[in-house]
């Protein structure tokens, strides 16, 4: 059946999925503060800084007031920076009038709480202004998704029946969803694989070969898995396209802002000049500072993060701090807790 869904950001990831949306047949309203971005989107069917090439269905309408975009939507997605999540949550209920479901497509974790976004969202959004809270993750790039490259992610909610609706929703011939029940190890194997992106980034600026890609990325993954699984998880889930499936694409992609920006930090750029060469949110910036305090609170050995957090935020360089990492004490493979 054709739903209403409002997209709530216009960036790379929300126009690309608003496109899939539009092409499904449903009826899509996106929405941003940036008046000349809706105008263009609008008027000329294009989103040129974020999606340069892409033609925009014309059925899809730009629109700056938040609760017009809203009204009498069947599902609103959260595609909005890691940071903005609770500020425009707080915008949705002040504004909502039905119950639609809410479906978040952001990777982060809030600074300060070390909350996951479905965690704020459900604090913002009461039970009577929400129909569930669905999580849409996994490995894929805007850019891809924009040209139908064939992409596989996971749909994830406490209810089979909402991550099924967000399946049904989105699903197509170059476009496929699964749906899965650990809302915890698919927000966090989404949030934490762009702390290792940064990482596997920079051992390619720094000039180290496939050796050292594939030692970060898997090592990576284990630490991933181990905050992950003290937080709740299922350990599975990492093994999954939110886990291991998302880490390889954004650990190997030159469409992946975090691996460029860690490249930058591996040829010698400070963070200042990294950020400002990219022109947009980097959000493993602000999530390793999370998960680096979250593992010290949890008690969690995340020597990756904890290196790179170093890097950014202490201005340790790169190359020793990799140089640390491989002179730790001696370690057994297969366990969580190590």
């Amino acid at each position: 059946m054709k739903q209403k869904v409002a997209v709530l950001g216009p960036g790379s990831w929300g126009t690309a999925l608003a496109q899939v949306l539009a092409e499904n047949g449903h009826e899509v309203r996106i929405w941003g503060h940036n008046k000349a971005q809706i105008d263009e989107i609008n008027m000329h069917h294009t989103n040129r800084h974020y999606l340069p090439d892409l033609v925009i269905p014309e059925s899809i309408q730009g629109m700056m007031s938040l609760e017009e975009c809203i009204q009498d939507a069947d599902a609103v997605l959260f595609v909005v920076p890691t940071k903005a999540i609770r500020a425009v949550a707080k915008e949705f209920t002040a504004k909502c009038t039905n119950q639609p479901l809410i479906i978040h497509a952001s990777k982060g974790l809030e600074q300060g709480s070390h909350k996951r976004i479905s965690e704020v969202l459900m604090e913002e959004i009461p039970v009577e202004k929400r129909r569930g809270v669905v999580v849409l993750s996994g490995p894929s790039h805007a850019e891809e998704v924009a040209v139908h490259d064939i992409t596989t992610i996971t749909a994830a909610s406490e209810t089979i029946a909402a991550s099924t609706y967000v399946q049904t929703l989105f699903m197509n011939d170059y476009f496929r969803i699964y749906t899965n029940d650990d809302v915890i190890g698919v927000e966090t194997g989404a949030a934490l694989k762009n702390i290792i992106a940064l990482g596997a980034g920079a051992i390619h600026g720094l000039g180290f070969g496939d050796d050292a890609k594939a030692a970060i990325m898997t090592r990576g993954l284990a630490e991933i898995s181990r905050l992950g699984v003290a937080m709740g998880a299922n350990p599975l889930t990492f093994i999954g396209l939110s886990g291991v499936g998302d880490l390889i694409v954004t650990c190997t992609s030159v469409h992946s802002r975090n691996w460029r920006a860690g490249n930058l930090l591996g040829k010698g750029h400070s963070l200042d000049e990294v950020l400002e060469n990219m022109g947009m949110i980097v959000e493993g910036v602000s999530t390793t500072k999370a998960a680096y305090e979250l593992s010290q609170q949890l008690d969690v050995d995340m020597p990756i993060t904890e290196a790179i957090y170093k890097v950014l935020y202490e201005g340790q360089d790169v190359k020793q701090a990799a140089k640390e990492i491989m002179l730790r004490d001696g370690k057994t493979e297969n366990e969580f807790s190590i």
